[in-house]
């Protein structure tokens, strides 16, 4: 456990170095200077994201009244959430350079799974804020929700590698394609997609079919390892190897949890698309960076909860 001057300052110096050596300085642009430089900006996007801050309101509240003394040209919240917004992509750059300073990928084979993620309740009337772009689709947890639907790519110690979203609707095995697509360099580049796997990919029946499965290794030179349908006739597994595949795609869960539960991604109401996707990659930085910081102290890699002293 640390204190949080210590947690922050180590979060800063390790953004600011990336920032430094990976991003450059930032391009001039027309009008006033931004009040935060891009490494206050990704560290407090990083920073707000705990549950500890029920909301990103009182998160801003906790910051004018006690990180004033670090951050004193701390703009208001309004244009935080702008600069925000504005260093969304370095925001995603972030959580997967920590990916590549840990070496995360060099491992046998990534988790492949995906999770609701609500924006609004699925009975209220009315299009919404996200009208066109989230929609209602089914969940085991939930049951019908309206929202996103998040695939993440994680490894057998819970390093977040890839992620995306598409709305509820979208099927698992689509925003499979998507990924191992991106990670081709099949489709124009998206920074959140990641490096491809060294290993195969381990996933649930979601992802399951014979032909789907053909076509990945074919086109993407990837391999998705899941249990057949138990309706199947041409493949049988005993339960103890499915067992086993379950035990394996087991990290994934815990990683749904630190993401839906201790970074607050569950509570998640957002009125842009553009505030979700820096947000959800601030929330992924955090997740990393946290990892990264308990192999630091000889820790446990998910133990969030008491990583800080609050």
């Amino acid at each position: 456990m640390i204190d949080l001057e210590t947690f922050l300052t180590t979060l800063y110096v390790m953004v600011d170095d990336f920032c430094q050596s990976k991003l450059g300085d930032e391009k001039p642009r027309p009008g006033p200077h931004a009040s935060l430089q891009q490494s206050e900006v990704i560290t407090l996007a990083l920073f707000g994201q705990w549950v500890q801050f029920p909301s990103e309101r009182a998160f801003y509240r906790y910051a004018q009244h006690h990180l004033r003394a670090a951050f004193p040209s701390l703009p208001d919240r309004t244009q935080f959430n702008r600069l925000q917004r504005k260093h969304r992509d370095a925001l995603t750059a972030f959580g997967l350079f920590l990916v590549e300073l840990m070496k995360a990928q060099q491992c046998y084979y990534e988790a492949l799974d995906s999770t609701a993620v609500v924006t609004r309740d699925a009975k209220r009337r009315g299009a919404g804020w996200l009208a066109g772009q989230a929609d209602i689709g089914w969940s085991n947890r939930l049951g019908w929700y309206e929202g996103f639907h998040l695939l993440l790519s994680v490894t057998p110690t819970g390093v977040i590698t890839g992620f995306g979203f598409g709305s509820a609707s979208t099927h698992d095995q689509q925003l499979a394609e998507t990924l191992f697509a991106l990670r081709a360099g099949d489709c124009p580049p998206l920074p959140s997609a990641g490096l491809p796997a060294i290993g195969a990919y381990v996933a649930d029946k979601g992802f399951a079919g014979a032909k789907p499965h053909r076509r990945w290794q074919q086109q993407y030179q990837v391999e998705v390892v899941t249990a057949p349908h138990q309706t199947s006739k041409r493949e049988h597994w005993p339960k103890p190897l499915r067992r086993w595949l379950a035990s394996l795609r087991q990290i994934i869960e815990t990683v749904n949890d630190k993401l839906l539960n201790t970074l607050r991604l569950a509570r998640e109401r957002p009125h842009a698309l553009d505030g979700f996707q820096a947000r959800l990659a601030a929330k992924v930085g955090l997740h990393n960076f946290c990892i990264w910081l308990n192999g630091q102290l000889e820790r446990v890699p998910l133990a969030f909860a008491d990583l800080i002293h609050w």
